[in-house]
């Protein structure tokens, strides 16, 4: 392969497919300027690019086929149940904040307190609290390297996490409402999620 086959959006492919593209990544604006470009090549691996300007962000997702399954090519993970409530309790807060007209500013923070005392109210009453609390540094940890908050880069006293806004296209409104049902079936005593 020769260097003439490289194309000027190539270092935005590969930055794409191994994850979130931001604004202020050095390919953001080949992303921008080469959408279709982009858009013709990943389409042949079965991927759609996602640009979301207002937002700052752009990624890939992987098309449906006419069953509702996926090539596979973006890995899936599993989160476990705490992880997975969390990411839906930050999800809702996310939802919150941009429903209220009030609010000045774009971007949601919130602070590891905070997560606790959300996720605590979704837990199903018969849950170990205790672990939950044990693992919580850990589970936001996890939750920052998946993408989905932000840490801080300096800041005093409790950190404060951003909200990536992927986690509204990650998790859709029908997936909260979806989870909601499970967890109430869960504390009801019915099948574990």
């Amino acid at each position: 392969m020769n260097s003439s086959n490289i194309k000027p959006y190539s270092k935005a492919i590969v930055k794409l497919l191994k994850g979130i593209v931001e604004k202020d990544d050095a390919v953001w604006n080949e992303v921008l300027s080469y959408q279709s470009d982009i858009q013709d090549y990943i389409a042949v691996m079965g991927l759609e690019l996602i640009v979301k300007k207002d937002e700052g962000f752009a990624f890939v997702k992987q098309f449906k086929l006419d069953d509702d399954k996926t090539m596979n090519m973006v890995s899936r993970r599993q989160y476990g149940f705490e992880v997975s409530v969390m990411l839906i309790v930050l999800r809702q807060i996310l939802e919150d904040f941009d429903s209220n007209p009030t609010m000045q500013a774009t971007d949601k923070y919130v602070t590891a307190s905070e997560i606790k005392e959300e996720t605590e109210m979704f837990l199903p009453t018969s849950y170990n609290k205790v672990k939950f609390e044990k693992e919580l540094d850990s589970n936001i940890d996890k939750i920052v390297k998946f993408g989905y908050l932000i840490e801080p880069k300096h800041q005093e006293g409790e950190k404060r996490y951003k909200i990536h806004r992927i986690i509204k296209e990650k998790i859709t409104l029908d997936d909260l409402l979806d989870f909601k049902n499970q967890l109430n079936s869960y504390d009801a005593g019915n099948e574990p999620i």
